[in-house]
């Protein structure tokens, strides 16, 4: 008996010995990977402390956080040092997100009502938690598939993401297909195709000939809970532009695979605060098997919706609340519809399952309400056009005086709609002449850019645009001859001309550029920054090396950018090529540029496989 009694007590010390190895390795592993992470961002700040940047990693000697007051390229710049090579993030920040990083918001413990899905709303890291390192892209990365092949198509190393194709398998979201993932153009209420879903909403709506666009009345449509987006990919072909809006929520990379696929796409949330968009914005609003609570306090998040309405425009809903028998579901039903009442809604439509309101196209409605109706009118100082971080109201906005004796948007048909003078160019002062010759110039402009990117691009190498700073989105109508689509950034502290720029037939944000922009690494073919730089430094005082870590994390391999600023601007952008793996394809100096005193710089993304490839290169 004691040899037996022996034997065991043997092996429990030799089980225990294993298991105490086992965890010791797995914290080596697993601490000393965060380490060489955390190495990599501390050589950065290291050998940029003197740039005026802030970083993840500094010590009690870099200046982080602290303005730059007063900075001036060419003036303040010249003893800063330039490293050879910017540091590159571990593998696994891949698909870094920094204002949308959930890691963040443990870290930082913020205290956040998940019922409101604040916990997706953006959260931008503080300056000393910023990364300044370049992001790598995954294992095994390809050029992206072109456009239009790419609406159905995929590299799956690009996004090495298939829990989507197992969870919605019955619902044709996607397949995997050897290297390949496949988007058969289903969703979760369109098993069959977007195609004939979308052809059974214009019939409708009495649609002439069953087409959603109704003769280039609708034109843009925001798409709520995309999924990844066939909807709006699908609405291309009718000359329709969607915003497919999701959250970066447990359908994780939907809205990169949107991206990937050259559909636009934005990351945002019906949550707290106000999408980026302008009031009077959107023709349709679609949501189909959303999954929103649309009743929760008050109805605020369909008075968002009401908010970026046009004058006559729809709502497109289909739920089981519309159709479903169930008493929770005819509950909702009963309270919904007595919502859109009060609110002036009325159904345009309603089949099978699928009910679509219509917006009034004045205020009559609202004025006839009986006193006390919930909800009420906003305030006559509340700005609908003031989005960037601002909270929902539970609230009407009632249109204007204009805008009421006009019953309607008055815009101009597609494509006509894109070189017409919008009707709210009166709300800035501008004039139709203005405008004109600001059309004008920039087809020039861009005509310019074409010819000096020509060697390097053929009619199918950029689809996914980007103007950083849009002001009337002059750049982005001049490239309506070209196949590929333009998300217009309008700066969150200048002139609001987002709504000029929706009132022409295109989509774009509010944004700050001290801030990361809430989208997906490597989601551009090109980025146009014209007087970006100089705007951010020189009057925000914010980090120009900061913005160009951000450009490079925006940026497709293979990408493009194309500077237009003062020439320092393009000399410090210049300094730091090798750097950040970029490349000159054209340059440009303001004795060439008949309009104006800006030089022209148009740099091209190197393509690099992986972080530790680049090291080895390095």
């Amino acid at each position: 008996m004691r040899g037996r009694t022996d034997g065991s007590q043997k092996k429990r010390l030799f089980t225990t010995f294993v298991l105490v190895a086992a965890v010791l390795l797995f914290l080596y592993l697993y601490f000393g990977s965060q380490s060489q992470g955390e190495s990599a961002l501390e050589y950065g700040s290291r050998s940029l402390r003197k740039l005026g940047s802030s970083y993840l990693g500094g010590d009690e000697e870099s200046d982080l956080g602290n303005k730059q007051d007063d900075f001036k390229f060419g003036v303040d710049d010249d003893d800063g040092i330039v490293p050879k090579s910017f540091p590159v993030c571990d593998d696994r920040y891949s698909e870094l997100i920094p204002c949308l990083d959930r890691n963040l918001i443990y870290q930082m413990r913020l205290k956040l009502d998940l019922s409101l899905m604040e916990h997706y709303e953006r959260h931008c890291p503080l300056p000393e938690r910023r990364f300044n390192c370049l992001i790598p892209p995954p294992t095994g990365y390809k050029v992206p598939i072109k456009w239009p092949k790419s609406r159905d198509e995929v590299w799956k190393a690009n996004i090495p993401h298939t829990h989507l194709a197992t969870e919605k398998q019955d619902q044709n979201w996607m397949v995997v297909k050897g290297e390949k993932i496949i988007f058969p153009g289903g969703g979760t209420h369109f098993h069959y195709g977007a195609d004939k879903y979308i052809k059974s909403l214009a019939n409708m709506l009495n649609f002439s000939k069953d087409i959603i666009n109704n003769e280039g009345n609708l034109r843009t449509v925001l798409d709520v809970g995309c999924g990844v987006a066939s909807f709006g990919g699908y609405l291309l072909s009718s000359d329709i532009i969607a915003m497919s809006l999701a959250p970066n929520d447990v359908h994780q990379n939907q809205i990169q695979f949107a991206l990937e696929r050259g559909i636009p796409a934005y990351l945002g949330v019906l949550g707290t605060k106000r999408l980026p968009y302008p009031s009077r914005s959107f023709e349709l609003a679609h949501c189909s098997r959303c999954r929103i609570d649309w009743l929760q306090r008050d109805g605020i998040l369909l008075l968002e919706l009401d908010r970026l309405l046009r004058p006559g425009g729809y709502f497109a809903y289909s739920s089981p609340e519309a159709y479903a028998q169930d008493e929770e579901d005819l509950r909702i039903w009963k309270e919904m519809s007595a919502l859109v009442e009060r609110m002036c809604w009325k159904i345009a439509a309603k089949r099978n399952q699928t009910v679509i309101w219509v917006k009034p196209l004045t205020n009559d409605c609202y004025m006839e309400r009986a006193p006390g109706t919930q909800p009420p009118l906003c305030r006559s100082d509340d700005d609908p056009d003031a989005v960037y971080g601002v909270n929902m109201e539970t609230c009407i906005t009632p249109y204007s005086e204009h805008d009421h004796a006009s019953k309607g948007s008055g815009l101009a048909p597609w494509p006509a709609r894109l070189t017409s003078p919008p009707p709210r160019l009166a709300d800035f002062g501008y004039s139709k002449d203005m405008f004109e010759k600001d059309t004008e110039l920039w087809r020039k402009r861009v005509e310019n850019y074409w010819d000096l990117l020509s060697p390097k691009i053929s009619t199918d190498t950029i689809r996914n645009v980007m103007d950083m700073k849009a002001n009337l989105g002059s750049f982005g109508a001049a490239l309506g001859n070209k196949d590929v689509w333009v998300m217009n950034v309008v700066p969150e502290d200048g002139p609001n001309t987002l709504k000029l720029i929706y009132d022409r037939g295109l989509i774009g944000s509010i944004h700050n550029w001290c801030e990361a922009y809430s989208t997906y690494p490597r989601t551009y073919d090109l980025l146009h920054a014209s007087n970006v730089f100089s705007d951010i430094v020189e009057k925000k005082g914010c980090s120009g090396e900061d913005l160009l870590i951000e450009i490079d994390r925006i940026l497709r391999p293979t990408g493009f950018l194309i500077v237009r600023d003062k020439k320092p601007v393009i000399d410090f952008v210049k300094k730091y090529l090798a750097a950040i793996h970029w490349e000159t394809v054209a340059m440009t100096d303001s004795s060439s540029e008949s309009d104006g005193d800006d030089d022209v710089l148009i740099v091209q993304k190197k393509l690099w496989l992986t972080s530790g490839s680049l090291r080895e290169t390095d």
